[in-house]
């Protein structure tokens, strides 16, 4: 048992400590403007007591795709890199309709 504490505790160590750096901090960044998306969508589904998507969460939508493309190009992972990739179209997609048809949320 404890040769497994050791084990996990040297592991995060490592992934946490030594491995940090400034793109670590990126990928952090960008994973909070991913979690930013849920919340604002949250927060927008409470106040009208429905489900809606707000205008914001498609912006952060984008601003958390494109930094964490960065990253994914960055460690070179193509698993990641085509997920943001295809993701990004939907977003910039969504965006776009905004723009043609006004500003609305959609339920």
């Amino acid at each position: 048992m404890t040769d497994i504490f050791e084990m996990l505790t040297s592991y995060f160590y490592d992934v946490f400590v030594t491995n940090f750096d400034g793109w670590v901090v990126l990928g952090f960044v960008a994973q909070g403007f991913f979690t930013m998306r849920f919340v604002v969508q949250w927060i927008a589904s409470e106040r009208a007591r429905k489900s809606v998507i707000p205008v914001a969460f498609w912006f952060f939508s984008i601003g958390g795709g494109i930094l964490l493309l960065i990253y994914a190009l960055y460690r070179r992972d193509p698993v990641f890199i085509a997920g943001q990739a295809l993701g990004l179209i939907v977003y910039f997609r969504n965006v776009y309709f905004i723009i043609l048809n006004g500003r609305q949320s959609s339920t």
